[in-house]
């Protein structure tokens, strides 16, 4: 009786939510017709001033929004190497539940941060903003995305604020994902999707709008050139705070406390994984170099794109090499898990600073991610903390690391990068605890040992990844 009731509650909302959507859509479509309408005269008079944009200009224009939209694909293209990864690592009778997980996280996370959080993390960015140039946050603001220019040289940005649109939610999508693994096989769905809508709607824009909004962090100097902090490391410790709150998986540590490693169902899937992910980075590091652009790229730009491109390889294969290495020498065995991680940590590690730091730099700044990783991994084993995919210890952790290797290689000022790394690890923590703590106390957190031993695919779903024929009933 209570399960239909939750169900029916559901369809409620869903129905609700459609119809209200529906009628938000109406009303927006015909603020948009409206638009276009009041800027047709302008339009009309506007040959004269845009007949400027030709030739080197015109190309440069369009290749910049064309780089920048291929790297918001790239960016994108990185959920596959994450549900690929976390799937890998977990238990099959969780596969369709994580892949749900990551398929919503950019589902509803579009959606969330195009009707609000665009707008909280770029204040003052708005049509009509404060002649002062003062910031407006939580201004809920349509016509930054849809506005109409007047087509004058002057006015009409050189960055298409659709294709720039594609690019940050990209990057909100990711911060989102990297929790999903750390929460996996254990948390209920209704709970991770109000998880997802508060932090791409809310916690990933608020933190992101103190650097890239202009906010407090960017008058103080503070530097992360792609997201290492703003991205992964909120990501990590929003992990860190669901896998507490949530406990160890039945079976992760035994009743004296000794660590039981879950075993992943596949290795395969895990390497291709880390492989896309390798790929996507490359829209997500070099692909920044075009991000907020106001003028023409020059000669530096393009020598900055490759050294980005460069350093990002560099830091990936030292931090994979790193390790395998570490792992070698402390279990006798090169463990491939290990190096897959340490791939990771050295791509988390030089985000921030890719385009500040020296190539040698770089292969240093992989090697200690590698370092900074496995501490982390050993660091939960002992707190008993279960993070069935490392995501604190190679999102958060590193993270971290890559905020203090701007300083330490790139020259930028300590003071700045380490309250920047304290402001944001405090913000995403304390938020996230509210989060998961409310989740909890509501009973919309953790699903019964029933359903966890059971699998979450049919508890949660309904159904299997793979026929119950195709695989050993052991499996």
């Amino acid at each position: 009786m209570v399960k239909n009731i939750w169900r029916n509650g559901w369809l409620a909302a869903l129905v609700i939510g459609a119809i209200s959507f529906g009628l938000f859509e109406a009303d927006l479509a015909w603020a948009q017709e409206a638009a276009v309408e009041a800027a047709a005269p302008a339009m009309e008079a506007a040959p004269p001033a845009a007949a400027a944009w030709t030739g080197d200009k015109l190309v440069n224009f369009a290749l910049v929004n064309t780089i920048l939209l291929i790297s918001a694909v790239l960016v994108i293209f990185m959920q596959a190497g994450f549900a690929l990864v976390e799937v890998g690592m977990n238990s099959s009778k969780n596969v369709v539940n994580i892949l749900a997980k990551n398929l919503l996280d950019f589902g509803l996370g579009v959606i969330l941060f195009f009707l609000i959080g665009y707008a909280i993390m770029y204040p003052g960015f708005s049509a009509g903003a404060p002649a002062d140039g003062s910031q407006e946050y939580f201004k809920i603001d349509m016509t930054r995305i849809f506005a109409i220019s007047d087509w004058s040289e002057a006015s009409w940005p050189f960055l298409l604020p659709q294709i720039d649109f594609l690019f940050q939610v990209a990057f909100a999508a990711t911060a989102a994902t990297i929790v999903s693994g750390a929460v996996a096989g254990r948390m209920k769905f209704p709970g991770y999707l109000i998880y997802t809508a508060v932090i791409t709607g809310f916690v990933y824009p608020v933190s992101g709008s103190w650097k890239w909004g202009n906010g407090f962090l960017e008058t103080l100097g503070f530097w992360d050139f792609a997201g290492s902090g703003l991205v992964h490391m909120v990501g990590g410790v929003a992990g860190l705070m669901g896998a507490i709150f949530l406990g160890p998986r039945i079976g992760r540590f035994s009743k004296d406390g000794k660590s039981t490693p879950i075993p992943g169902h596949n290795v395969t899937f895990t390497v291709l994984g880390v492989f896309v992910l390798l790929i996507g980075w490359y829209g997500f590091n070099p692909g920044s170099v075009f991000g907020a652009r106001t003028s023409d790229l020059t000669l530096a730009d393009m020598q900055s794109y490759g050294l980005i491109a460069t350093n990002t390889t560099l830091a990936a294969c030292s931090g994979c090499v790193a390790m395998m290495i570490i792992s070698w020498a402390m279990m006798g065995k090169p463990d491939l898990g290990m190096a897959l991680n340490g791939t990771l940590a050295g791509l988390v590690g030089i985000t921030a600073n890719c385009d500040c730091v020296s190539n040698i730099s770089a292969l240093i700044i992989g090697v200690v991610a590698g370092v900074v990783c496995y501490a982390g991994i050993m660091a939960l084993d002992m707190l008993k903390i279960d993070d069935p995919v490392s995501a604190f210890p190679v999102h958060g952790l590193c993270g971290a690391w890559g905020l203090i290797a701007c300083a330490v290689f790139g020259g930028k000022p300590w003071g700045a990068q380490l309250t920047g790394m304290i402001a944001i690890a405090a913000w995403a923590a304390v938020t996230m605890a509210i989060t998961f703590g409310i989740l909890k106390m509501v009973g919309l957190l953790r699903v019964s040992a029933e359903e966890e031993l059971t699998g979450l695919d049919i508890s949660e779903h309904g159904m299997q990844a793979y026929p119950a024929d195709a695989i050993p009933a052991h499996a």
